[in-house]
């Protein structure tokens, strides 16, 4: 089981100094990957909990963010350049870029840089966002009916700009005749591509095998989730000729090591997955192995939890937990 940081760039009050310490240390863990949250504002109605949809559109959580609109957070795409200089070894993304919001050949054109800036470690998440406060803001509210069909236009682009000196594209959102872009990137043949399927396996399997996608990243999902979405994209997969083996499997998971024991009762994506003890923590990894969760993108809490602690508690999970999961 691979270790992913996921930098708490979005939460009421950060510190460049805060996410440094963070991402240093994720480097001296040797941890695979530190990723970034796509998070362009956070409406006032979001304070009052009269956001129009639940958070994700998942109805575990309620119409509200949980960070304020007067917090204090940092952009994710702007930090992918910052981190690829301050590191030389974790690969680096953001989980997940909500594609409405950018033009899919600047986008394409700005990774393949990323990638050269960081000697090709650049992660690649796409996903189409959900909420339609954050789309008006962007200037995008006209996408939000179409945002998936956005999604797959932005992977067909990005494809296609990475792998040819030339590239014209002649689609929905997209027009353009043949044009180059610059450096295509160092990987070859591109920068791994993650799909964020949060509520639609068939869907996550068609984009996964069509496009020939690396990876899949859910959200707090449970172990006993995380099979069904295993299981359901698996069978989808095969019948399009591919394998859930050759898939990244990944999900964004609050963790936190507590003193006492928590009550972790499966109740979905609220569930205290990885809040607990070193013992509960140990124990639920070892379910989430059996389970086929290749990489959990570890998630600092919102409030509460200072990045004092948190940078223990990576330490511990690295030297103390991860030694017993990975000899169960």
């Amino acid at each position: 089981m691979k270790l992913a940081l996921y930098l708490p760039n979005f939460r009421n009050h950060v510190t460049v100094q805060e996410l440094a310490d963070l991402t240093d240390l994720a480097e001296e863990l040797d941890f695979d990957s530190v990723w970034t949250l796509d998070r362009v504002v956070v409406p006032e109605a979001s304070d009052r909990g009269e956001l129009q949809y639940s958070f994700g559109m998942m109805k575990e959580f309620p119409p509200q963010l949980p960070v304020e609109s007067r917090g204090k957070w940092f952009q994710g795409w702007p930090l992918l350049p910052w981190l690829a200089a301050r590191t030389s070894k974790v690969r680096i993304g953001m989980s997940i870029t909500d594609t409405p919001y950018r033009s899919p050949g600047v986008f394409a054109a700005e990774c393949a840089t990323i990638d050269h800036l960081s000697g090709g470690r650049l992660n690649v998440g796409l996903g189409a966002g959900w909420m339609p406060e954050e789309f008006a803001a962007s200037s995008a509210s006209h996408l939000f009916p179409r945002r998936h069909a956005h999604v797959r236009e932005t992977i067909e682009i990005c494809q296609g700009i990475w792998g040819n000196e030339t590239f014209e594209y002649h689609g929905e959102f997209a027009d353009f005749d043949p044009c180059g872009f610059g450096h295509q990137p160092l990987q070859k043949p591109h920068p791994p591509i993650y799909f964020s399927g949060l509520r639609d396996p068939k869907r996550s399997a068609n984009r996964v095998a069509k496009y020939n996608l690396a990876g899949w990243i859910g959200i707090q999902d449970t172990p006993r989730e995380l099979t069904e979405w295993r299981t359901a994209i698996a069978r989808e997969l095969e019948e399009l000729g591919r394998s859930i083996n050759d898939l990244e499997m990944c999900s964004m998971i609050w963790f936190t090591i507590t003193d006492e024991p928590t009550d972790q009762t499966d109740n979905g994506k609220v569930s205290n997955i990885l809040v607990g003890t070193e013992q509960q923590i140990t124990d639920m990894l070892k379910r989430y192995k059996e389970a086929g969760l290749t990489m959990p993108l570890l998630w600092p809490p919102f409030a509460d939890v200072p990045v004092s602690k948190t940078l223990d508690d990576l330490k511990r999970l690295k030297y103390d937990i991860m030694p017993k999961v990975e000899a169960a």
